[in-house]
């Protein structure tokens, strides 16, 4: 069948969804298959779906819905459904949203290509191979900036957290080899990026299934060697697996940015053995301390779950007591959502969403203060910054300190005697603050 058609992708969720994207959009592309910026002006439009929890699932159905209204309007032809709510719920999507020419799972991901050429002749394809059937490695088109580029290392999990159906979604954990990111990095590379950033869903475990131990400090010390890599950073690390040849890793490597994002979701005892996470705030403390004496100037991110079942005002505030000490730089907070298929989600002692909203606005309003503070004690410093755009309506430049992950955390706004262009790494002094956000000048 010749190709007289173009394909658009909306991606949803995580950057480890982005990754399945990017290579999906290889395949098309590598077919001959036109693709278009702009999904509402393809003829076919791929909505890369995200099912994690409520919220997301909720994002999912209304970008369906946003499309079908242009399908009904002339504006696309068709539309196909893919990613992890596609995964997870499966037929009940292609039931209950009529609307979608296609519904295919994760592990059919690999036949995107003929996929859309069916969907284009008119078949209504469902598809839901085992989730280990499709392939971590091979081209992608890059969708970030062309100066950083996330980088997945791994997938799936083996935790079997209760709360969690990532597991039950993206199957057992699966890392890529060592020669493999390393090509891939280097690509990247050569094609502009400077910053890379490592995920996966447990990043710490990389390895233990291909070489029977972890591996991550020795695939960390490989692409330190490209040379044209300025910043590697590194996200969803688990704080059990924060190992001291880790630390000295990063200690050791310029180009590891003294950045750990560990989600611990929460510091009492009771609600992690709940979460079949081990830990408790005396041993989450030690491990704070210990990485603040190994690696000075770190800045560390968490995310923290409130209202998960059974949890007590006691264990409420040891969480919050925990978080003083700590004084994490970067924080997320999530009120508990009861998900399907979980053994959480089945828990008899649920807390009432009042509560569980009350609990997060009582950590993030605390979190605020943190990083005012935190904020002000950056004024009259100066910071390697990575430049990423300019701001018509501030009419100045932004970017991301080292300690700043993209998408997620805070910005830099500043002014420049120079000329300057995205990717570049600029010198800035830290002459105010703006919210959560810095604002300075480049020294030259």
């Amino acid at each position: 069948m010749s190709v007289n058609f173009t394909v658009g992708m909306v991606s949803l969720g995580c950057p480890k969804n982005q990754m399945d994207a990017e290579l999906m959009l290889a395949k098309l592309q590598a077919a001959g298959i036109p693709i278009k910026a702009d999904a509402a002006l393809a003829d076919v439009v791929i909505i890369n779906t995200c099912g994690f929890i409520a919220d997301a699932k909720q994002e999912s159905i209304e970008q369906i819905l946003e499309f079908a209204q242009l399908k009904k309007e002339g504006q696309i032809k068709k539309i196909l459904v893919t990613g992890c709510m596609a995964q997870r719920y499966q037929q009940e999507v292609a039931d209950e949203l009529p609307e979608c020419d296609g519904v295919i799972g994760l592990g059919a991901n690999d036949d995107i290509v003929e996929t859309v050429k069916r969907v284009m002749q008119g078949d209504r394809v469902t598809a839901f191979p085992d989730t280990a059937c499709w392939s971590l490695d091979g081209d992608r088109v890059q969708t970030t900036p062309s100066f950083f580029a996330y980088l997945r290392i791994a997938d799936g999990c083996n935790n079997c957290c209760t709360y969690c159906a990532i597991p039950h979604i993206r199957g057992k954990f699966r890392s890529r080899t060592i020669e493999s990111i390393v090509a891939e990095a280097t690509t990247l590379a050569e094609n502009g990026v400077r910053e890379l950033v490592l995920v996966a869903q447990d990043t710490t475990m990389y390895g233990i299934d291909l070489y029977g131990e972890v591996r991550l400090p020795q695939l960390l010390r490989e692409l330190c060697k490209i040379e044209k890599l300025h910043w590697i950073r590194m996200l969803y690390c688990y704080p059990e697996r924060i190992t001291e040849e880790l630390l000295d890793t990063m200690a050791a490597e310029p180009k590891l940015v003294k950045y750990l994002d560990m989600p611990i979701q929460h510091a009492s005892g009771a609600v992690l053995r709940g979460m079949n996470r081990p830990g408790d705030a005396e041993t989450l403390s030690a491990l704070m301390t210990h990485i603040r004496e190994k690696l000075p100037g770190v800045v560390l991110r968490t995310t923290v779950m409130v209202g998960f079942p059974g949890e007590t005002d006691e264990d409420f505030e040891t969480l919050c007591a925990f978080l003083k000490t700590a004084q994490f730089e970067r924080l997320g907070c999530f009120a508990y959502s009861a998900e399907e298929g979980t053994v959480a989600g089945e828990m008899n002692n649920q807390i009432s969403e009042k509560i569980k909203e009350k609990r997060r606005d009582i950590v993030m309003d605390r979190q605020t203060e943190r990083m005012d503070r935190y904020e002000q004690s950056l004024v009259g410093r100066t910071l390697e910054v990575l430049v990423e755009s300019f701001d018509r309506y501030a009419e100045c430049w932004f970017g991301r300190t080292a300690g700043d992950a993209p998408d997620i955390d805070c910005k830099v706004f500043f002014t420049t005697p120079v000329r300057v262009q995205p990717g570049d790494f600029v010198q800035v002094t830290v002459t105010d603050t703006m919210d959560a956000d810095l604002v300075g000048e480049v020294i030259v």
